[in-house]
């Protein structure tokens, strides 16, 4: 909903709204937020709410630690699962100096000037995420467990399936946020499902997934259950991707459509540009160690490659018309920050269509069957996330999009999960250790 200021102060005061959280992303996607009391809105709207910035990774230094938050009235949303009395609401926040300016680490403010570039070339994106999740039993204590809720396939029904009920709440709470869900069902793995939701701009598709994950996260909960978005939580099962979904739009036209099996130029340009850049953006795509455990299994991606429909490919061609039709990238996981992500993305898809970038012939084959005299000539995704790192810091394009402070904070930080990993004696414990509890 496009709220005003003012509508959001009413709906405070009217639907008796005690508390509001101000929230935000750190630079690797993490969620953070701020109470407030629902009498400091007007203020916080109007001068922002401070918070310790050198306290969030990636973000200041103690030296300089201050910065303000100020809610966006257009992401107001009442958390469904928090008492009707004494009501809770949330905002998604842009980051500032205490000068006024935006804060060059804050995602929402990247993206936004990735959608401005595409406005003032005349194109608008929309973005759809499918996002994959499992759910682990917990102890005793209530810690999460490696234990996965059932043991159903793709596609099953209850009894095998125990999930339905939690996906069916899920939706329930996104509806209820103003999110519309499309489908829900169980994945391929032992407890994984996937619950997909309606396509939206750029930003509010962004606010959407970390909106997603975050009831996914608390419905689980109240079941007594553990929701991950490990990229790889079970060795020998299917990995969870988040597919990204992307169509841009011209004069109320999506260039994406197709007539006879043919794209428009523009839109073979712009998949040409996202081709082109993937392997220096996998840093920020596949963000953590256990990425890399996904690719080239259970129809996750490792060619840097296209097709119609395949999905052994990195980027597929849905079989969809209309303003379905779109392209579809499934080299990223739910472990990447959104707004970091579609940022990128749309700058080198952009790119693409400035440049004229030609698009390569599809590659229709089965990659994970095909012989390996076809393979070898085929360019890889980085096969581990210190490749990935060394990719993204000299890659021209990355420097050219994120700001310098923020990409060295970024990539030092990868780098010493890297050595971390590297350094290990149980590599796979290092990572349960490090990324299943907040991940």
């Amino acid at each position: 909903m496009n709220y005003t200021a003012n509508e959001v102060l009413q709906f405070v005061q009217e639907n008796d709204v005690k508390f509001i959280r101000l929230a935000f992303c750190d630079i690797f996607g993490t969620l953070k937020n701020i109470a407030i009391m629902a009498g400091e809105l007007p203020r916080a709207m109007e001068s922002g709410i401070s918070f310790d910035a050198s306290a969030v990774k990636g973000f200041m230094n103690a030296s300089e630690s201050d910065l303000l938050l100020f809610p966006d009235p257009s992401t107001l949303a009442v958390l469904p699962w928090r008492p009707q009395q004494g009501r809770v609401v949330r905002f998604y926040c842009d980051i500032r100096y205490p000068d006024g300016r935006p804060f060059e680490g804050d995602g929402r403010q990247l993206l936004k000037k990735a959608i401005d570039r595409a406005a003032r070339m005349g194109f608008q994106c929309k973005i759809g995420s499918e996002c994959e999740f499992y759910l682990f039993q917990t102890d005793a204590d209530g810690n999460p467990t490696l234990k996965p809720y059932d043991n159903a396939g793709y596609l099953d029904v209850a009894p095998q399936d125990k999930g339905e009920n939690i996906r069916r709440e899920i939706c329930l709470t996104l509806e209820e946020m103003g999110i519309t869900p499309e489908s829900s069902h169980h994945e391929q793995g032992p407890g994984q499902n996937e619950v997909d939701f309606h396509y939206n701009d750029a930003l509010a598709a962004a606010d959407d997934l970390i909106s997603f994950k975050s009831v996914v996260k608390a419905v689980a909960a109240r079941s007594g259950l553990y929701a991950s978005f490990l990229p790889k939580p079970i060795k020998n099962a299917s990995g969870s991707g988040l597919h990204v979904n992307m169509s841009l739009s011209q004069n109320g036209c999506n260039i994406f459509k197709t007539g006879n099996g043919q794209h428009s130029e523009q839109a073979e340009s712009f998949i040409a540009g996202v081709l082109a850049r993937t392997a220096e953006i996998t840093a920020f795509l596949n963000p953590i160690t256990n990425s890399y455990r996904r690719f080239g299994c259970f129809e996750a991606p490792k060619y840097i490659t296209w097709s119609h429909q395949n999905r052994s490919q990195l980027i597929r061609i849905p079989a969809a018309t209309g303003e379905y039709a779109r392209m579809e990238l499934r080299s990223p996981d739910p472990a990447c920050n959104p707004y970091f992500v579609f940022a990128l993305l749309m700058h080198a898809g952009l790119d693409g269509i400035e440049e004229t970038v030609s698009l390569p012939n599809p590659t229709n084959l089965n990659l994970y069957t095909a012989e390996k005299s076809l393979t070898d000539a085929i360019p890889t995704l980085p096969e581990n996330l210190g490749n990935a790192v060394e990719l993204a810091r000299t890659s021209g394009f990355v420097k050219k999009v994120i700001a310098p402070a923020t990409l060295e904070k970024f990539l030092q930080y990868k780098e010493e999960e890297w050595k971390a990993y590297l350094e290990s004696e149980d590599r796979i414990q290092l990572e349960e250790n490090l990324y299943f509890p907040r991940i």
